[in-house]
């Protein structure tokens, strides 16, 4: 199965993500990864959508996601024409010997320490997933407390803009 990174703007009102998530729960299809925020303008939302599927699962929901009046503008992101990113805070045990050792594999990752306790690290890392995963693997070793992903979000290069598609008065 191939993952599809679908972005959209939305109506900024509530009930969208609502009806949204129940769309893909109707049909059975799994969201793994969802990122909402307001954009420039503060009558849309932008939702980063990651799936797994097939080409037919990707045009069914698609479709369906067009049906939906709150809806204003799909694309799927062009893995070689996007910047791909996400955020993960992670606590992991830190006593004193091993500290330093942590430190070293921030620096390399180029992660920051937000949050420092006489046992413990809260580390903060941006980047692509595949980066964020290969961080994990490093310092699971040292004992993961508890980690939180943002989700994927993606822009596409360039003057390409998913707002310049949108005319804002059409199905308002």
């Amino acid at each position: 199965m191939k993952k599809y990174t679908i972005t959209a703007l939305v109506a900024n009102k509530s009930g969208v993500l609502t009806r949204i998530s129940g769309l893909f729960a109707r049909r059975a299809f799994n969201i793994e990864s969802l990122c909402a925020c307001t954009t420039e303008n503060p009558d849309l939302s932008r939702m980063t959508i990651v799936l797994s599927g097939d080409e037919y699962t990707l045009a069914q929901l698609t479709k369906q996601l067009d049906k939906l009046i709150d809806v204003k503008k799909i694309t799927l992101a062009d893995e070689n024409d996007s910047i791909y990113r996400e955020l993960l805070l992670v606590k992991v045990s830190a006593p004193a010997n091993k500290r330093s050792e942590l430190i070293e594999i921030k620096e390399v990752y180029k992660a920051k320490i937000v949050d420092l306790s006489p046992e413990t690290l809260i580390l903060e890392l941006t980047g692509e997933p595949n980066k964020l995963d290969g961080f994990m693997k490093v310092i699971e070793p040292y004992g993961i407390l508890e980690m939180a992903r943002t989700g994927l979000t993606a822009l596409s290069r360039g003057e390409k803009c998913l707002n310049d598609l949108v005319d804002y008065n059409e199905r308002i």
